[in-house]
């Protein structure tokens, strides 16, 4: 919703003003100057890019648009399933944990949380930990170099629609120059006309220096990291996965660990230890040590 009201606050502002300073808005309106900004600046993005690029930068811009970056829920849920997974882990056997990191998708732990699922990078990313760890054989600065790689390759992928859009923002004021330069060449052959048709056709040519500059900076440039802030966003439920399992692996009893990972939240957004007790821990303490409790209120 904050990205359209944006665009009507700079759409009002940018035709308002214009209107305000005496100009007549249907100048503007050059259609063919349009097509060949935004024809050139598509066709450059698809060549400098793999369709996958292509495909993922309309989701990326979607995900911007309508803000869909994790949630109180989606962290309460990971938090809540790593909780499980611990206990499973320190309560059972491999052969007992083993079948909820196969087959996610069938596991009773992994159906209560439906937001993790949803997600199957994460999904996956949890899984291939919580394996090395119950394999037994990792050491955890291994683990964790092997986590940072992942993440880091993660968000290289995830940040590719940025980096194409940045670099299309960046090229588009120089195309608004080519298609103004069009336009004044169309005037050239018409300068045995009137003063007002080459007038006309000099302002129309003016109008692509304009586009290009105005969809550069007040479009694609704030889409682009709108598209970074959102997938950021979503990277953070890693790092918190990361943490949690880390402090696992050195020994920290799983409520602990779970307060490891609430503190690589963002503080806007973390929630406070109340609720990550009564969200993930109380609900799904059945048959937890009876230690872990004290621990987490001891850390509290």
């Amino acid at each position: 919703m904050a990205v359209f009201i944006g665009i009507v606050i700079t759409m009002a502002s940018l035709l308002g003003g214009f209107a305000a300073m005496g100009g007549h808005i249907p100048v503007i309106w050059q259609p063919w100057e349009f097509v060949i900004i935004g024809g050139t600046a598509v066709g450059t993005f698809i060549i400098a890019n793999s369709l996958k690029t292509v495909r993922d930068t309309g989701r990326a811009s979607v995900e911007a648009m309508v803000g869909q970056v994790p949630k109180a829920r989606d962290y309460l849920d990971l938090l809540g399933l790593l909780y499980l997974l611990m206990r499973e882990i320190r309560a059972k056997g491999r052969n007992e944990v083993e079948p909820h990191i196969d087959d996610p998708q069938e596991s009773e732990i992994f159906k209560r949380f439906s937001r993790v699922l949803a997600r199957p990078e994460l999904t996956s990313f949890v899984c291939d930990y919580v394996r090395l760890m119950i394999i037994g054989n990792a050491r955890p600065h291994e683990i964790e170099a092997l986590m940072d790689e992942e993440i880091q390759t993660h968000r290289r992928e995830k940040l590719k629609p940025y980096f194409a859009l940045m670099t299309i923002a960046e090229a588009l004021p120089a195309l608004g120059i080519v298609a103004a330069v069009l336009g004044v060449i169309k005037a050239m052959g018409a300068l045995d006309q009137s003063p007002q048709l080459l007038g006309s056709l000099i302002g129309a040519a003016l109008v692509g220096t304009f586009a290009g500059i105005f969809m550069s900076y007040a479009l694609v440039g704030p889409l682009a990291l709108k598209i970074k802030y959102t997938r950021e966003h979503q990277m953070r439920l890693y790092t918190i996965a990361k943490q949690t399992l880390l402090a696992f692996m050195n020994g920290a009893l799983p409520q602990i660990a779970v307060e490891h990972g609430r503190k690589a939240i963002a503080a806007a957004d973390r929630p406070s230890i109340d609720e990550v007790e009564s969200e993930t821990i109380s609900q799904s303490s059945r048959g937890a040590p009876a230690n872990d409790r004290a621990a987490l209120q001891g850390a509290a």
